[in-house]
């Protein structure tokens, strides 16, 4: 996929691939925008620690799969 302003995939980052299993993955959320979100269309797994519910997010792709922009670009529009 072409780089633009709905897709952009960085193979220079140190990171790249900061997960396995997709063919084209999008770095434009690099850092999930849904990340503070409790309920998010991703996989987040999540881990108690000293009284506190943490999301772990290491295995999710969703924000990295093309095909999932608009729906995320919908979701920040909404609002928290």
């Amino acid at each position: 996929m072409k780089n633009s302003e709905r897709y952009f995939e960085n193979r220079d980052c140190k990171y790249y691939p900061c997960h396995k299993g997709i063919e084209e993955m999008n770095c434009m959320f690099c850092y999930c925008p849904l990340y503070l979100r409790e309920h998010c269309p991703g996989t987040p797994r999540y881990k108690e620690k000293e009284g506190r519910r943490i999301k772990i997010c290491t295995d999710c792709v969703f924000p990295h799969k093309p095909e999932h922009y608009d729906i995320i670009v919908k979701l920040l529009r909404e609002g928290a």
